[in-house]
């Protein structure tokens, strides 16, 4: 899955095949790209809109608010028929929606302005989570308690841009990825990490972790703690990017109202699917197994919770674009320096990157139906987890 032919400046030389041949035919394409040329969403029986959403992974309570937001009706009540379309190791879902394949796309947002500095036509409409679900998780007896301590360790990420926050940290820490530490390429899972061949693993708060916790502990033959692990977690090193984001086409939202109608409904939609789901756990948990989840019902109970944590409370309305964190990523993604030097952006994106427009028209709509859109008072439920995540 992955190549070692070209490494693109600004993008970690992590990148799998189709992060490569997406970015590359990216940059091939004229103007703001084939999806600007797309058209309007097409309408389909009963006058409704069909509408294409690309996800960023395989299906998984990470997206949980989308599939509710089509299970529950959400999206029908606005008259859309979405799509959700999977995703998975070789799609880069901004490059789907530059290319036209998709109306809308979740990434993160380093990820998609790398790839918008290469010539993705795209712009972001909405920022779900509101915080990083990214770990570098450690055995307790490693004693890696903050970057620092990665020096002269075996470090592994996944690459594919999800490896940004950890040079952002050694940077900050003022180590040298390419020399300080041993950067080792970590598949999709943590059994690098439990065989002891590498010091610190990349993981999400709502998955890979959660893996840990479901291993049994050859000494105790019980489930894995927490207390055997050491985590830093990049919201309070401080090197914490957007990650969840919602992104359109940048030429259709400007001069296509039909699809500025369209991402208005969808965001609206979407949000009331979010909410449901900080509401409603267990069904939302229940719908994404039903979807076809190919991890079990405990794990996707504790990643539908843990995605939670992300999400709410959302101070600004959910889906707000905050002007902060957006500057605070973008500085982290032109100062982060990877193994050869590169940053993830050489350059500052337009203020037209972002637009807060259709996610507050959608938040308007989402109020007066009585909806509470900040979570201020949210509390997360308590999950077990069982052996595998089953």
């Amino acid at each position: 899955m992955r190549t070692s032919a070209r490494r693109l400046p600004g993008l970690g030389g992590h990148l799998g095949r189709g992060l490569v041949a997406g970015i590359l035919s990216v940059a091939l394409l004229t103007g703001c790209g084939t999806a600007d040329n797309a058209g309007t969403p097409s309408t389909g029986a009963g006058g409704t809109t069909k509408v294409r959403l690309q996800l960023q992974w395989f299906v998984q309570a990470q997206f949980a608010g989308f599939i509710a937001a089509a299970d529950r009706g959400f999206y029908a009540e606005q008259g859309l028929d979405v799509q959700i379309l999977e995703g998975g190791v070789d799609i880069v879902p901004q490059t789907v929606l530059a290319q036209g394949q998709a109306d809308f796309a979740v990434a993160w947002v380093p990820k998609a302005l790398a790839s918008r500095e290469q010539g993705a036509g795209i712009t972001q409409i909405a920022q779900i989570f509101q915080r990083s679900g990214t770990y570098q998780v450690s055995f307790a007896d490693r004693k890696i308690g903050s970057p620092a301590d990665l020096r002269g360790k075996k470090v592994g990420n996944w690459g594919f841009g999800n490896e940004f926050e950890l040079f952002a940290a050694m940077t900050k820490a003022g180590l040298d990825p390419g020399r300080d530490v041993t950067l080792v390429q970590q598949q999709f899972d943590m059994q690098a990490l439990l065989r002891g061949d590498i010091d610190a693993a990349q993981a999400m708060s709502y998955n890979e972790y959660a893996q840990l916790l479901e291993a049994k502990d050859p000494k105790t033959g019980q489930l894995y703690r927490p207390e055997a692990f050491t985590v830093l977690d990049w919201n309070s090193v401080g090197t914490a990017m957007l990650q969840d984001a919602i992104w359109a086409g940048s030429e259709r939202l400007a001069n296509d109202k039909a699809y500025q109608e369209t991402a208005t409904k969808f965001l609206a939609g979407t949000l009331k699917g979010w909410i449901y789901c900080r509401d409603n756990v267990a069904q939302c948990r229940d719908l994404v197994v039903k979807r076809g989840a190919k991890l079990g019902a405990s794990h996707q109970l504790w990643q539908a919770n843990e995605v939670n944590k992300l999400v709410w409370p959302s101070p600004g309305g959910i889906g707000v674009v905050d002007e902060a964190a957006w500057n605070a990523t973008v500085d982290l993604a032109l100062t982060a320096r990877n193994q050869d030097g590169k940053t993830v952006l050489t350059k500052r994106p337009e203020p037209t990157a972002y637009t807060n427009d259709h996610v507050r028209a959608a938040l308007d709509q989402v109020r007066a139906a009585g909806l509470d859109v900040t979570g201020t008072g949210y509390q997360p439920i308590t999950v077990t987890l069982n052996e595998g995540g089953a």
